[in-house]
């Protein structure tokens, strides 16, 4: 007999565990960075909306959020050393404010800018990445590309141009993460 659901929160958990049925793949882990990157957006505009309106009601609910966002966090940061969870937190919010310059470059017709920035905020996500891969610190973990590029040998895609020419680690780091983490596989 199947044991029944108590909670959302359960629910929630189980939903994703099916979904990841390869607990090495990352594509979970991805969308959960995305939601991660929003819950920071979201304790600062708490911390604004309360500076700005005077109401300390947003303020009480900063804390609420935070907890949230670490839980999110200690999902796929659950151990480090050093300031990795810092850095890692930084990294996550330092790439979705660069991505939002980046759409509000692109709204008012600057393209080239936005195209950069967009470039800059991937660069940032491909760090939060390759740092909590081991990647940065030479302690690389043993990670699978998700199932949708793994070619009948189980080898990465292959670099193109445009990875080559870039700049030498920062190309290797977007090239992994490009591979590896993928957010459309079901």
């Amino acid at each position: 007999m199947m044991k029944k659901i108590e909670s959302v929160q359960e629910f929630v958990e189980k939903l994703d565990a099916a979904k990841k049925v390869n607990p090495k793949d990352l594509s979970s882990d991805q969308d959960l960075t995305i939601g991660i990157m929003n819950l920071i957006s979201i304790e600062e505009h708490l911390m604004f909306s309360g500076a700005k309106t005077g109401k300390t009601q947003f303020y009480d609910l900063i804390n609420e959020v935070r907890e949230m966002r670490k839980n999110a966090m200690l999902k796929i940061i659950p151990a480090y050393e050093g300031e990795v969870w810092c850095i890692s937190k930084h990294l996550l919010a330092a790439s979705m404010r660069v991505f939002e310059v980046g759409t509000k470059a692109l709204a008012a017709g600057d393209k080239e800018t936005a195209y950069s920035l967009f470039d800059q905020s991937y660069e940032l996500y491909c760090m939060f990445w390759g740092l909590n891969m081991g990647m940065l610190t030479g302690e690389k973990k043993d990670v699978k590309p998700a199932k949708k590029v793994v070619a009948a040998k189980a080898e990465p895609a292959p670099v193109t141009k445009e990875e080559k020419v870039g700049k030498g680690g920062m190309s290797k780091l977007k090239s992994w993460v490009k591979n590896a983490v993928n957010c459309c596989i079901e």
